[in-house]
């Protein structure tokens, strides 16, 4: 467990402490938990996505979990249900097995206490006696259960679980593990619960952010022979932003209103078309194609400099196809589908950052249905055959949404995702799409799930994201975007806030006047705390002034009474590196 120190003070009694005596310690102890000295343990991204033959330790040494390597025999740990429980060993490796189990929730549980508002993130690992069988990890308490995570676990190796969950309320719970497949035994190791607070968990997205988008950087004011220039003020302007893209969806409507499109392009330079991309835009009748209201809307957007994602080339949904594919036979149907990605794909090759090749393949099946199991597969072959260099996403919602969704959990999600990449030719470049259309968001889920659709690394977005009406959405949609905008792997972010005088799909962020609700406010507040920035600063003594930028290209203009140029303009462009730079701010002769 690491502890930090919150001020400067309890530092200098601690150095006075060691010069003096050592019996002073508990009284510097006493203040600094006082002053603030609290554990801050740092929150640890990694996942598995393989079956091992031997778990990983535990996370966090366990976190608040007692026994959870397994050494100390049933310590911690009893019976569930009506279940068995028997400690074993195999080659070295010391874990549980329940067995003889009637009842899904037959297994094995350990008591623990929550603390309310406490973020809980969960791992252990688990196998099974045989076959390849769901297996499900919750919390239970007096005000009942709470889902925490799920794994596919195999014979014969060990499956990594990851998942997490938010305390409602203070109070006794147990920790247990469920299975519809009663015949199995299922095997338990390398347990871990740990809990963090708000501070601790914003802190990790602080530490994120900070690592992935900025550079720390020195800045040294100096007139024309290199003297340091004290006092010196200097005015940091970021001209162009190479942050992650945040967007927003648009539609047609963009096209003839000019408070739309003054509102959107000062604001975002990443877009996804709503519905004009969409096969049902494009041919509504068969073999009489019009791309002419996204070809606008293209054209649009290249003119004010912002990227687009294509969505999408197929979706599985059966209620949302051209009406005159639901009569063809199941051959008409794959020569139309070829016809359609040769189509679309062509026409848009190069002008789109990305393509949607199916939507919603894990909830819905529609072309799995009247062409084959293999649909899938072809819609990411056609799209990869007409366009090998755009990077091509699978689409889906409730994988870091819902808990309770299990169609499109993550470890269902990857597999599907392992089936389209094990079909395609090497090098074919292939991505993981989260729509993120959230009710409530349980964020420590989000984040473990999201830990782990990393490991097959491939990039991930946010491709979709709304938050439901209500007192809370424009709360919950700040605590989504924080979140994904932090988390180490994931690429870019896309709002699902497409205006319409009508209403937007289930989010708006503006009113009919261009006018910022709750929503809005929120995304630009964000975006100003991510984005472009402009600063005021005063160099030191030596002429120094340090700063953490984040990436991007900057002028810097200098101010003071003995430089010969002050119209002079540094310019600056700050890249990905761990290390940080100094840049040296030298008047002309």
């Amino acid at each position: 467990m690491r502890f930090g120190l919150k001020n400067n003070l309890t530092l200098l009694l601690l150095s006075l402490c060691t010069s003096l005596f050592a019996g002073c310690l508990s009284t510097i102890i006493i203040f600094a938990l006082v002053a603030g000295f609290e554990a801050s343990v740092l929150y640890d991204y990694t996942a598995s996505i393989e079956c091992l033959e031997n778990p990983h330790k535990p996370q966090y040494d366990g976190g608040i979990i007692t026994n959870p390597d397994l050494n100390l025999g049933l310590e911690g740990w009893s019976i569930f249900g009506n279940a068995k429980m028997e400690h074993r060993q195999l080659g070295g490796n010391k874990f549980l097995v329940c067995h003889s189990r009637n009842q899904p929730h037959d297994s094995i549980s350990q008591k623990l206490y929550l603390q309310k508002d406490m973020h809980y993130t969960f791992s252990a690992w688990f196998q099974v006696s045989e076959g390849e069988v769901p297996v499900r990890a919750f919390i239970k308490t007096s005000s009942g259960s709470k889902f925490v995570g799920a794994v596919v676990a195999e014979s014969k190796c060990w499956s990594m679980l990851k998942g997490g969950f938010t305390a409602d309320e203070s109070t006794p719970a147990e920790l247990s593990f469920e299975s519809n497949h009663t015949s199995i035994e299922i095997w338990v190791d390398s347990v871990s619960l740990q809990p963090f607070t708000q501070e601790e968990w914003n802190s990790h997205q602080d530490q994120s952010i900070e690592k992935k988008h900025k550079r720390r950087v020195m800045l040294q004011a100096v007139d024309s022979r290199g003297n340091p220039l004290t006092n010196a003020k200097l005015s940091i302007e970021q001209k162009v932003s190479s942050r992650m893209p945040i967007g927003c969806a648009t539609n047609k409507n963009i096209l003839n209103n000019k408070k739309y499109q003054d509102w959107f392009t000062s604001r975002f330079g990443l877009t996804t078309f709503e519905n004009e991309m969409k096969w049902y835009s494009t041919e509504p009748s068969q073999g009489k194609e019009d791309y002419s209201v996204a070809d606008t809307m293209l054209q649009f957007m290249k003119k004010n400099r912002i990227a687009v994602r294509g969505h999408n080339i197929f979706w599985d949904d059966p209620k949302y196809q051209p009406g005159w594919l639901y009569s063809l036979s199941s051959s008409a149907l794959r020569l139309a589908a070829e016809k359609r990605a040769k189509s679309i794909v062509t026409r848009y090759k190069g002008q789109l950052i990305a393509w949607d090749v199916i939507n919603e393949n894990l909830h819905f099946s529609f072309f799995e249905n009247k062409m084959g199991a293999d649909a899938s597969i072809m819609a990411f072959k056609y799209a990869n055959q007409y366009d090998p260099s755009t990077l091509m996403f699978m689409n889906d919602y409730n994988t870091i949404e819902e808990m309770g969704d299990q169609v499109s959990s993550p470890a269902n999600y990857l597999k599907k995702l392992r089936e389209i990449q094990s079909s395609l030719s090497k090098g074919a470049r292939v991505a993981i799409g989260l729509e993120s259309h959230f009710r409530v968001p349980n964020i420590p889920y989000m984040r473990a799930s999201i830990d782990k659709l990393a490991a097959a690394g491939v990039p991930i977005w946010l491709t979709e994201v709304d938050v439901e009406k209500g007192p809370n959405q424009a709360l919950f949609l700040e605590q989504v975007l924080r979140e994904g905008h932090s988390h180490p792997k994931v690429s870019g972010i896309v709002i699902w806030g497409a205006w319409s005088p009508q209403g937007c799909y289930r989010m708006c962020l503006t009113d009919n006047n261009f006018n910022n609700l709750p929503t809005g406010n929120v995304v630009d507040k964000l975006l100003n705390e991510w984005g472009r920035r402009k600063l005021q600063a005063t160099t030191d003594d030596n002429g120094f002034f340090e700063v953490s930028l984040s990436h991007g290209d900057y002028e810097v203009k200098v101010n003071h009474p003995t430089i010969k140029n002050p119209s002079l303009v540094h310019t600056l462009s700050i890249v990905p590196s761990r290390n940080s730079s100094t840049v040296l701010l030298r008047d002309s002769p």
